[in-house]
């Protein structure tokens, strides 16, 4: 019997073991998380657990080649658009009200912005953040009623791609164990990118190094952007600095009842965001991250770690305000974590002049919206770390010194759900016509 384990119950590992079971696989599935079950995962535990950190708590798939990653330099854009649709209606399958899923789609960008940013322009579906945990539980049942088998509270602490095997330590549990695999799907997530690197160093992976993206949380009241949101729920403001090799962009644009979270990885705190759709939630409240990318640091997933580390403050980070707001609340009615500043001071010292680049991104946006004025605040810093990408064969997402071991999501640098819900999918497209194929092939075949 084949034997796949996938390490990672994210949006791309969950998305590959359906589409396996879909059709009729008749190999062992094996899913291992760091996490919780969807029915004991807890609303603020964010970055590990079923569907991951996007999928427990970001209502909106982005749908657009350009968006999130690289997905079409390995299938092509009609193959990816395929993929994301896969992904978007298995979110609507599982849904418990899959009619109110609702796509935006704005095509003409405003007068108002072009003198000062470009705005991009592209689909966005409307899941609703306040369905994700049922989403979770009815394709959690799916899956364990097709005979997957999810280990949960589980840490994989070391993967040997030679032997085939993946080692792991139960937290409730002492000792440690082992499983061994014909294929490996590795999805690990933000919060396992760090053990993602530590691999491709052992085995001596060729990469391919990713930019810097680190910047901040940005929060206001939501009528200073209404005439934006008007046009584009989750509006994309962008600006270039081609020869400073520097690039910004706002991302992950929250209103209604929108929120700032915490996230812990790697011992350290950054900030993040979601939305709600059950009115009362409601706060009239706009977030999103302007996030910056950095091209040409050495050694980029170091220095972004040092960075955040500079950030850090008794266990939490940054909050800063001109017009002396205070930090918002959570969905959970506490305030957020985070220890408030007097100046972006602190933001300078931790990334330098590039800070520079942030503050000019604000003012203008203190022109293009004339209302905001100082009425804001940012929570130091937002940040995606994006560890050197191993190379992997186009045609199945296979690292290329190790056939049977695929990467994907946030360890194969996509970012953002539906285009790490479409590597999972594309990578068991591959291993569903390899096993039709070569029937005999994936069982006996020697690495």
């Amino acid at each position: 019997m084949t034997k796949v384990v996938i390490v990672g119950a994210g949006v791309a590992g969950i998305n590959a073991a359906t589409k396996l079971v879909d059709n009729n696989f008749k190999g062992k599935i094996t899913i291992i998380d760091m996490g919780k079950d969807p029915y004991n995962r807890l609303p603020e535990e964010v970055m590990t657990g079923m569907l991951g950190a996007g999928g427990w708590s970001d209502g909106k798939l982005t749908y657009h080649t350009s968006i999130g990653g690289q997905l079409s330099k390995y299938c092509g854009d009609e193959k990816a658009m395929e993929l994301m649709d896969q992904v978007i209606n298995n979110f609507k399958r599982f849904h418990p009200k899959p009619e109110e899923v609702q796509c935006s789609n704005p095509v003409t960008e405003p007068d108002f912005i072009k003198p000062y940013f470009g705005l991009r322009l592209f689909p966005v579906w409307h899941v609703g953040t306040d369905y994700l945990h049922e989403i979770g539980k009815n394709w959690y049942n799916y899956l364990v009623n097709n005979g997957v088998e999810f280990i949960w509270e589980t840490k994989v602490t070391d993967i040997n791609f030679k032997r085939k095997e993946v080692i792991f330590n139960y937290f409730s549990e002492a000792g440690y164990a082992f499983k061994s695999y014909d294929n490996l799907i590795f999805g690990v997530g933000k919060s396992g990118i760090d053990f993602g690197k530590q691999l491709a160093e052992r085995y001596e992976l060729p990469t391919e190094p990713k930019s810097v993206q680190i910047g901040v949380r940005f929060e206001a009241p939501q009528k200073h952007f209404q005439k934006l949101i008007d046009v584009s729920y989750d509006f994309k403001l962008y600006r270039k600095y081609d020869d400073k090799g520097v690039s910004l962009r706002s991302f992950c644009t929250n209103n209604n009842a929108a929120y700032v979270a915490a996230e812990h990885t790697y011992g350290d705190i950054s900030y993040n965001g979601h939305a709600k759709k059950d009115p009362s939630y409601r706060n009239d409240m706009t977030n999103f991250g302007i996030l910056m990318e950095i091209r040409g640091i050495d050694k980029p997933f170091d220095w972004s770690r040092a960075a955040v580390e500079k950030l850090q403050h008794e266990g939490v980070d940054l909050f800063y305000s001109p017009s002396q707001r205070v930090p918002s609340k959570t969905s959970e009615g506490d305030y957020v974590k985070t220890h408030v500043v007097n100046s972006m001071d602190l933001l300078w010292e931790a990334i330098g002049d590039y800070a520079s680049y942030i503050y000019e991104f604000i003012e203008d946006m203190e022109k293009v919206f004339p209302t905001l004025g100082k009425d804001w605040g940012i929570y130091m810093p937002e940040v995606k770390y994006l560890s050197p990408e191993p190379l992997v064969n186009y045609e199945d997402l296979s690292l290329t010194r190790f056939p049977n071991v695929h990467f994907v999501g946030d360890a194969l640098s996509a970012r953002g759900i539906t285009v790490s819900g479409a590597q999972g999918t594309y990578v068991a497209e591959a291993l569903l016509k390899i096993k039709q194929e070569y029937p005999e092939f994936i069982e006996n075949i020697e690495f």
